[in-house]
This record gives C-alpha cells, structure tokens and sequence, in this order.
C-alpha cells in the first residue's frame, strides 16, 4: 500500500535560504531510496544515514520502494541538513507518526548512525529564512539550539536523537537523555579573531591615532605605511574597539555569515562587536574573498562584514589576491559562481593595509635603508594603484622617538574615549544621511555628494580641484576627499566641512608614499 507524507527543511544559498518541501512516497517495487531535486553528494548519501538512525531508533525501515524529493527541484540542495526531514517524512508515509504533526514544522539536522543528532552550520540563516516565510515551529539538533532560538519570532525545539524527535511528533514523553525543555542561555559572543588592547597603548603616533579616529568615524579604508615596530598593528588591532556596537540588522547579518562558515561559538548570542579578521600574507584568493569545491565558502572579507579586515605586510601578498578585493571593496558584497551554483555574501567591511617601506625594512626608517629607489618602488607597487585608489586614508608612521615611550604627561585618549566620539560623529552623519539612505559617510555616492542641497562652494574644495587638475587625485579620489572632509566636520560637530577639514582630508588622503 503506498503511503505520502511532507515535511520541511531549509536549503541556503549562501547567507540566503528556500523553505524546502521534503516529499517521500512509499509504493510496492523492489525496496530502495531514491533522492531527487538536485541533491548533492551529502544529500545523497543520505540515503544510508537516515536509514542507519531509523533502525538504530528502534523504527521499522519500510520494505518498499521510497522515492524522496526535494522542490522546488530546480534549486540546488547542499548538505546534510535534511537527514532529519528525509526521515521524519519516510516514517510519517509509513504510518509511523501522524501527519498532522509535521504541518507547519521545520526540520533540520544531521543523522548520525546511531540515530544522534548533529549540529550542522548556518542554522542561524536557515532558521531566520524561514521566518521569513511565515514558520514559526523548528525542530534542530541540541547542539544548534541556542543559535537557532536567537532568531527573531522563532519558536525552537532542540533534540539530541531521532527517538526524540519521533517522541515530539507523536506527543509522547521524551526519552530521559533528551528531555532539555529550553535551550541553554546564550553567552556573549566573542567572535573569532576579536582584538584587544586600549588606543592609548599606541604612544607617539598622533597621526596615526587620528586617522584610525577618523577611519571609525566614517567607515573609511586605511593604509599605513612605515617601518617594523612604528606601531600598524597596534592601531589596526584597536580599530574594531573604536567601532560602535553592531545594530540589531548588522548583528544578523554577520551572525549568519559567521553560522553558515561554521565559526559561531556554540552556545552565544548575536554577534554585536565589530568583526576581526587578519589573515597571513599567505593566504590565497579563495582564502580572502571565499571560495572552495562545490558551494563556495566566505572568505576573510566575508567573515570581516561590518568590521575591520586587516592585511598586514601587504606587498606580501599574492597581487592577484590583492587585486581580488577590489571589487567587494568598492560593492559591499562578493558573487562567487561555482560549478555548486553561485552564491552572494556580504563584505561590507573596512581594510585596513600596513606594508614597511621597503624590502629590507629597516626599524631604523631611511637611515639605514639598503633598498635602491627601484627596489622601494618595486616593492609598494604591489599594492596596484586602482586597489590603493579605493583607500581612503594614507599615513606614514614614522619611528617612535624615546621620548614619546617615557613621557608621563599628554597620555593618549582611550579607546572609550575614542568611542565616544565616533558615536557622535556616526550619529551626525545618520541623520544627515539617513533619509537619502545611507548610514555612514564611506558609503555616501559622489553624485549625492556633488548634488546641489550637500555641495561644498568652490572655496572650501579649491585645493581638492587644484589636486585633480593636476592629476594628482582621480575623479574617485575626488569623492573620497569629500567624504573624509564630512567626517572631519561631524567628528568636530560642525554642520557641514570648512576649507580646513577639506584640507586636512586632502593630507589625509595623498600620505607621504607613492606606488
């Protein structure tokens, strides 16, 4: 006698997710499973876990022929997150439980053999995509409850095996090893590569501290260029605790990026501190901007969203990796296409590049350089000059003199105090902004900016015209200059920039190196 049963799963897409209509249906024919719907491998071999854990559940596998499909069928399925509705719809068609408790239920999971339940990643996303899409109720593995009870509206059921889960659908008593009625309280959440230490640890680099100010206070990218022991790292590392708290909005955002690359401690909330991500100079383009077999994966401009991504000794790295970011620096998102399909994650972030001079860097600075002008230029210039375009922020630190390690009066401002200010001056350029749509000044397009209610008058940007001229500046530098000259304004709570904040942007923006 055939039976049909439905259940629902979540497929993701990236970040993104598709409320999954897992269908099974048992006829008379030679026993056997069949998976359809574009099921990759995971999915596939789905067939032997779901009945592993059905028979290790102490369930009757049905002696029929079972046919599975996943719709819409045109999407492309990835993963082992429907084991646990590929079985809840088999035992359902089979009479096991009652179809009426599978209506409106979400079930994701992996199986293991034994009939255990494991954590799979970007239950976050999967869970707030279905939300989403009108569903409320969500069954998931113990280990991926917190995280998925985090979602806004979402009424969460964690279990650790299949005897647990069948135990809900037919309204029984839990087994006494799967009897938790509420996930666990989340921590907060540290997420990988967070930084520490305080903006006033970084002595004798007043330029430096400034222009790390000013590049939190607008979202503006940053170079530093200097030698060994001046003092990048520190400032970079201090940045993100410069930054202002991530907004309920943000916060999802990259607490999904975070789930779906399997990097979300277990058991903490939403991710509220600006992201960290310094990779090695080794790292490879799909390692930067994401990538892999299959379904690609976020890279470190990924995992860095609405933070800071840091690429220390950046000539280091591969020019091709470097050129790489270009274009997710400039859009706020990377499209990575794959044989698995093509993905979207979001990469709204700021980079931040640290490179020595030169080759040899010397701690000594130029004194006792050894490099040939040649050497020096070769050596910048990988860094290409459309990437070093879209940086915002220019400054060469220069050797920290005695004087400033031992001084005891003047301390430098804090990182709260820092903070304070930022705030401020992000606050400003929300209400300035916000009703056009943007919500910091690096995001603000030229053409805004040129429009006659915010253009600046000819006095106030004659040096930034002088510098274009000249061919000194880009069309894009340009812009840049003007949005660097607003935050200067909102940082010193004027309603709009003078001749001196255009001015200081303008120092701000050519530094003292050239590639």
């Amino acid at each position: 006698m055939a039976g049909f049963a439905r259940a629902l799963a979540v497929g993701l897409q990236g970040v993104h997710g598709r409320v999954v209509e897992v269908e099974a249906h048992l006829a008379q024919g030679l026993p056997g499973l069949v998976i359809t719907g574009l099921p990759d491998a995971a999915v596939t071999q789905a067939r032997d876990r779901v009945r592993a854990a059905v028979l290790n559940s102490g369930q009757r596998w049905p002696d029929q022929r079972i046919t599975v499909g996943l719709g819409p069928a045109w999407l492309p399925k990835h993963g082992t997150s429907f084991d646990l509705a590929v079985a809840a719809a088999i035992l359902t068609a089979a009479g096991a439980t009652p179809r009426v408790a599978l209506e409106g239920l979400v079930l994701i999971g992996e199986l293991g053999l034994d009939g255990g339940l494991r954590p799979v990643r970007g239950i976050f996303p999967s869970v707030v995509a279905g939300t989403k899409s009108g569903l409320r109720r969500y069954v998931v593995p113990a280990g991926n409850w917190s995280e998925a009870a985090l979602a806004p509206g979402a009424e969460v059921v964690g279990r650790r095996t299949l005897r647990g889960v069948i135990a809900l659908l037919r309204g029984e008593e839990p087994p006494i090893d799967d009897a938790a009625s509420a996930p666990p309280p989340p921590r907060a959440a540290v997420t990988p590569g967070d930084s520490e230490g305080d903006l006033a640890e970084v002595v004798g680099q007043e330029i430096g501290r400034r222009a790390v100010e000013v590049a939190a206070a607008g979202g503006h990218h940053l170079a530093l260029f200097g030698p060994p022991g001046a003092g990048k790292t520190m400032l970079a590392e201090r940045l993100p605790g410069v930054l202002p708290p991530l907004d309920d909005r943000s916060a999802v955002e990259v607490t999904a990026v975070h789930s779906v690359a399997g990097v979300l401690p277990v058991g903490t909330g939403l991710v509220r501190r600006a992201p960290y991500q310094a990779p090695h100079h080794t790292a490879t383009v799909a390692a930067l901007v994401g990538g892999g077999t299959g379904l690609a994966r976020p890279g470190a401009i990924s995992l860095a969203h609405h933070g800071v991504l840091f690429l220390d000794e950046s000539p280091e790295f591969s020019p091709r990796a470097l050129d790489a970011l270009r274009q997710p620096v400039e859009r706020g998102e990377v499209l990575l296409a794959r044989t698995g399909g093509a993905v979207r994650y979001p990469a709204r972030v700021q980079l931040v590049l640290a490179a020595n001079p030169c080759p040899c860097a010397s701690a000594a600075g130029d004194r006792a350089c050894t490099c040939t002008p040649s050497a020096r230029r070769r050596y910048l210039g990988r860094i290409s000059g459309p990437l070093l375009d879209r940086i915002d922020l220019r400054v060469v630190l220069l050797p920290v003199a005695s004087a400033a390690l031992y001084a005891s009066h003047d301390q430098p401002d804090s990182t709260a105090v820092v903070a304070q200010r930022v705030v401020a001056a992000r606050t400003a350029a929300v209400e300035r902004w916000g009703t056009v749509g943007w919500s910091s000044n690096a995001t603000v397009p030229g053409s805004t900016l040129r429009a006659p209610e915010w253009r600046l008058p000819r006095p106030v940007t004659a040096a930034a015209a002088r510098a274009i001229d000249t061919g000194e500046l880009s069309a894009r530098g340009y812009d840049r200059v003007l949005r660097i000259a607003w935050t200067l304004a909102d940082l010193a709570g004027r309603s709009a920039p003078d001749h001196g904040d255009v001015n200081e942007a303008l120092e701000l923006r050519r530094g003292l190196v050239t590639v």
